[in-house]
């Protein structure tokens, strides 16, 4: 890969709402929806409400949700060249089987249409699109294997699409339904990147009565979430089933690097699982790729450590594993979550993405080379964007 190359900034992380799909959650009357509104100065306002109760009546939405160019002045403003973008939750789960099969193979053609005449980028000398995208699955209770199944073919021949999205509910059951095997084998065949994403949260009870807006929710509710899907993938041995499987976990993993020794252990005693896994849970954390959507170097830090030390605990490895954060850094990806969390006030940048881009930045143990990794290289490679 050329030094050119190496130096691409690529956000894997960058959401999209498609006209198609605003103007369904227009038409409906209950949750998710996007309703209009009128705010105290009397200006018109649309306002997205993707959960019940929630916080703040919602967040305001505009043209940067599904305005192509939005997307395409917000990385240029940042500096980015590519972007992998996707549908935000809470994608499909809302829908019946054939509705849902329906809007998947629409809203992934429609995708393919808004990446493929995207312009090229500028920075490098290969012809590469500035977007690419995550298609969708019509992951809900009583899709058949088959139809999941095409849409996964539909997504393989896309070539705009390296990858899909994919919630925590996977067909009602959660990700560790042994129903999705074929889906998963499919995947792991096709070579297509899983972004698994949040969406519920855990149970608003436990934030309490103080109105403390979506921080509570955002901040530890979707981390959570994600933690609790990825174990349970762990536990079911989808990656001992699927050991090629590339699943790209958001907002870094959540608590799961934190936790993950924990988990071994409890793993280790408990009867019903110690003998299930064909590794050490531990191991597994360095089959996963994380975004870098942490916003410090010590999180981004400790999260390459771990990722680093899961070959101590592959029992077919041939030399004493070297702790590196440098090796960790190979399974980390640049991202930003546009169109969320945008400054409170006139900023010229976002802050959220600044500061991810300095946490990349200050990383101790992290070459130059691994940042340019973090921040594009890396992407480069597990989308195959450069043949």
């Amino acid at each position: 890969m050329s030094a050119t190359a190496k130096k691409l900034l690529v956000d894997v992380h960058s959401h999209v709402y498609l006209p198609r799909y605003a103007s369904l959650l227009r038409s409906r009357s209950s949750v998710p929806k996007i309703c209009s509104v009128t705010t105290s100065d009397g200006i018109p306002q649309e306002r997205l409400l993707i959960l019940n109760h929630e916080p703040s009546g919602g967040r305001p939405v505009g043209s940067q949700y599904w305005d192509r160019e939005e997307k395409l002045k917000f990385m240029d403003k940042h500096g980015i060249d590519v972007s992998i973008v996707s549908t935000a939750n809470p994608w499909l789960d809302f829908l019946s089987a054939p509705d849902a099969q329906l809007l998947a193979s629409e809203l992934n053609n429609d995708l393919e249409q808004y990446c493929s005449t995207s312009p090229r980028t500028s920075n490098c000398n290969y012809a590469i699109k500035r977007l690419y995208g995550f298609g969708l699955l019509p992951l809900v209770p009583e899709i058949t294997t088959s139809a999941a199944l095409d849409i996964v073919s539909q997504i393989t021949q896309l070539p705009h699409l390296r990858g899909l999205i994919m919630g925590t509910k996977g067909i009602g059951r959660g990700l560790d339904d042994a129903a999705l095997d074929p889906v998963w084998d499919a995947i792991e065949k096709a070579q297509l990147v899983v972004f698994l994403h949040p969406h519920y949260g855990v149970n608003a009870e436990v934030w309490g009565e103080e109105n403390n807006g979506h921080v509570l929710p955002l901040a530890l509710g979707f981390p959570f979430e994600t933690t609790i899907a990825a174990t349970r993938i762990i536990l079911s041995g989808v990656l001992d089933r699927f050991p090629s499987l590339r699943l790209l976990l958001a907002h870094s993993g959540g608590a799961l690097p934190a936790l993950s020794s924990r988990l071994a252990s409890c793993i280790d005693h408990d009867p019903i699982v110690a003998s299930r896994l064909k590794h050490d849970a531990r191991y597994y954390l360095g089959k996963l790729y994380l975004d870098a959507v942490a916003y410090g170097p010590e999180e981004l830090g400790f999260a390459s450590d771990v990722i680093a030390r899961a070959d101590r605990y592959n029992p077919q490895s041939s030399s004493t594993p070297v702790l590196s954060r440098s090796i960790g850094s190979k399974r980390m990806l640049f991202g930003t979550d546009h169109p969320f969390f945008p400054p409170l006030t006139s900023t010229e940048k976002w802050k959220s993405v600044v500061e991810n881009l300095e946490a990349i930045d200050r990383v101790q143990g992290w070459s130059q080379e691994d940042r340019d990794g973090v921040c594009g290289a890396n992407a480069l490679a597990l989308f195959n964007l450069i043949q």
